[in-house]
């Protein structure tokens, strides 16, 4: 049987027009989406750019750095180091995925999205969070087998093996990720198209739709207990075995050595769920308390924070990579001295 096909044009306020095709009256589909930034603050958009510009830029110059020193210098071409480009190459998509657009509503209004725009925009937000949590427990693993079983520990991580698991990581968002795309793109839209964020999150998309959604509330819940439940208990249980290794250790310097090596990976785990867990218990439990805007401003720092303060964080606790910085930023003022 042949398709009908209609258009549908409603205004909205604003002066935006929402057009619709509707196929046998069952797919209703925006043509775009209005992302209206953070609801309740736009006359303070432009003022909260600036902490969201400079966090970004801080990320980018922190995160590029980090890769090219891992990239060229041989001292540093160990395992933790490649975990530690995976992470910083993930942190980059992560927010490159959403803070542009953001700055761009912010300064120029530019609130239009196209929809198939919008499904990708999502699909590189939740497949790089969760590649976010897949390398924070593969650095959990990392440490655990340098402190745990230090003489095997070239043995049992080589590069071989370290790509495997990185592939696979990326490849568990991936699959995982996919179904998103599908669930929200069956569903019909007629409750308009402004959503009131910077960036089209899964079920602020699915929210729009006058169809049924549970399907999606349930697939979201379920793709986040198995990626962050299951990261978080292998750092959990990496973390348990590591504390009794150290703990056991005769040397009160030989703790502190062992323990100093996870100091950095420690704080990014922390930058990187403390957000998480606020933003997942305030939308079930405190939803009416809590204001929007609040909401998605720890959206925004979820997805901004980890990206800005890992660099800073590895590049100070880090010893091997706070002397190359140091080398390199000496070695570059000795040769301007000699020019001149």
């Amino acid at each position: 049987m042949e398709k009908k096909t209609y258009t549908i044009v409603s205004s909205l306020h604003g002066g935006a027009s929402l057009v619709m095709s509707v196929q046998n009256n069952t797919d209703l589909r925006p043509a775009f989406f209005i992302l209206n930034g953070i609801p309740g603050l736009e006359d303070m958009h432009v003022w909260i750019s600036f902490p969201f510009c400079s966090m970004y830029a801080v990320a980018l110059v922190g995160n590029c750095g980090l890769l090219y020193l891992i990239f060229f210098e041989d001292s540093l071409h160990r395992p933790m180091y490649y975990f530690l480009a995976m992470l910083s190459l993930t942190d980059l998509v992560m927010c490159s995925s959403t803070i542009p657009k953001a700055l761009c509503i912010f300064w120029f209004h530019l609130k239009e999205i196209g929809f198939d725009d919008c499904l990708v925009q999502m699909f590189f937000i939740h497949t790089f969070t969760g590649m976010e949590s897949g390398v924070l427990m593969l650095m959990a693993l990392d440490r655990y087998v340098a402190i745990c079983y230090p003489l095997r520990y070239s043995t049992i991580l080589t590069n071989p093996i370290i790509a495997k698991v990185g592939f696979a990581t990326f490849l568990r968002g991936v699959l995982l990720i996919i179904p998103f795309m599908f669930l929200t793109k069956r569903l019909p839209y007629c409750r308009g198209n402004i959503i009131n964020h910077t960036y089209c999150d899964h079920m602020s998309v699915a929210k729009l739709s006058c169809g049924n959604v549970k399907v999606n509330a349930i697939y979201g819940l379920m793709v986040a207990l198995l990626i962050g439940g299951f990261d978080i208990l292998c750092i959990t249980v990496s973390y348990t075995m590591i504390l009794r290794a150290v703990v056991s250790l005769s040397s009160a310097d030989a703790r502190q050595k062992a323990f100093s090596t996870c100091t950095a990976h420690i704080c990014a785990i922390v930058f990187s769920y403390s957000p998480a867990f606020f933003s997942f218990f305030s939308h079930r439990f405190g939803g009416h308390t809590i204001p929007p805007s609040c909401h998605i401003i720890v959206a925004n720092i979820y997805l901004l924070l980890p990206p800005t303060m890992n660099p800073v964080v590895y590049g100070v606790k880090t010893k091997q990579i706070r002397d190359l910085v140091i080398r390199i930023l000496s070695g570059s003022k000795d040769s301007k001295s000699h020019s001149i």
